[in-house]
């Protein structure tokens, strides 16, 4: 396949751009793996967005990810897509890009964004709208050292291979073991809601069940 009809055969298989993920529409989450543990919030869940950017290099496409940093409240060094909480007034297109300029320098008229991919939830009470968008060459990122610690490109043949994820467990701080999936890959560790999020798009594009 040509990488143009790579592009066209990506964006066919997304939520289009002009239809919002509805928050009552399917979705995948942190609880997958351990439905018993699952919980109500007690309160809406709070929107955000992340960029899935699929950087176009002439091997194939490469996924923007980013290790946070470890001075960081929550979530420290795991590796994440940029994004963030939606400002009030934003969509989840500005929300993406927004982060994604503020987290690693980013600019915006170097992505394109396509389509959504699934909804995600969080066990920390956030609605993430993964944002899919292709960057073209030529852009330069600088890591906000706040909350970056570093800045990598994961091959997507790689990350759309599921038989490079593992089931892992962790125990809580509240003592509840949590399940999840893993992918290492050049040293990165790829778990949690980004694995979560990458294997809910495996299933939008091969039209199979990740879980």
């Amino acid at each position: 396949m040509t990488q143009a009809g790579l592009h066209d055969w990506i964006s066919d298989r997304l939520e289009p751009l002009d239809r919002s993920p509805g928050a009552d529409g399917p979705r995948a989450s942190d609880f997958d793996l351990d439905p018993e543990n699952w919980s109500s919030p007690g309160k809406p869940l709070t929107p955000a967005a992340v960029l899935v950017g699929l950087i176009e290099r002439d091997h194939g496409l490469n996924v923007l990810l980013t290790r946070r940093s470890d001075n960081m409240r929550s979530h420290t060094g795991q590796v994440a897509f940029p994004g963030g909480r939606q400002d009030p007034g934003e969509g989840p297109i500005q929300t993406a890009l927004r982060e994604a300029h503020e987290e690693v320098g980013l600019e915006p008229h170097f992505v394109r964004p396509v389509g959504f991919s699934t909804p995600y939830q969080t066990g920390t009470g956030f609605l993430v709208t993964p944002v899919v968008g292709f960057i073209r060459a030529g852009f330069t990122l600088t890591p906000n050292p706040g909350e970056v610690a570093d800045i990598f490109e994961t091959p997507f043949s790689y990350l759309m291979d599921l038989t490079n994820y593992e089931e892992h467990e962790r125990e809580l701080p509240s003592g509840v073991k949590r399940r999840f999936y893993a992918t290492t890959h050049e040293a990165q560790y790829i778990w949690g809601a980004t694995a979560g999020m990458l294997r809910a798009l495996h299933g939008r594009l091969y039209g199979v069940n990740a879980s």
